[in-house]
């Protein structure tokens, strides 16, 4: 594992704690009488930018998800065939969220799509979690030309 970049970890907590804060101040205000507006619209926006930046993170930090049962009962050459083809199945997944997602992206670009109560605008998010997805991939492609899987 390698140490994330500061900036990248920072960016993702501070969204992460800032979805946390609207819903807590959302839940506070219903209860006394004064609704935070849009308050799910704001968490929708801090989620994904906590999330894409998680997904970069991890692939980042190579801290995956793996099934240890598996490949902890297998040889030397069953692990690498499994981590190999993990790889692949992993990449091939981003690649069609990443190829998805920019399809959708260039669809509704000349449209003026912004949340309904605060007017968020959707394609700058759409922007933010292409280059998240994009730079995941790139980063996956990376680790798995470079590192031997054994």
């Amino acid at each position: 594992m390698s140490e994330l970049p500061r900036p990248l970890v920072l960016v993702g907590g501070v969204a992460l704690l800032a979805a946390v804060g609207f819903d807590t101040i959302a839940v506070i205000g219903r209860h006394i009488g004064l609704p935070l507006r849009g308050s799910i619209e704001l968490v929708q926006a801090a989620v994904l930018v906590a999330g894409s930046i998680a997904i970069l993170a991890a692939t980042l930090g190579g801290n995956h998800a793996g099934v240890h049962l598996f490949t902890d009962r297998v040889g030397e050459v069953g692990k690498s065939v499994m981590l190999r083809s993990g790889l692949f199945f992993t990449v091939l997944f981003l690649a069609g969220t990443l190829a998805g997602s920019i399809w959708l992206s260039v669809d509704l670009w000349r449209g003026h799509e912004v949340s309904e109560l605060l007017g968020i605008p959707y394609k700058a998010l759409r922007l933010f979690a292409n280059l998240c997805l994009a730079a995941t991939l790139g980063a996956l492609l990376w680790q798995a030309l470079g590192r031997k899987h054994t």
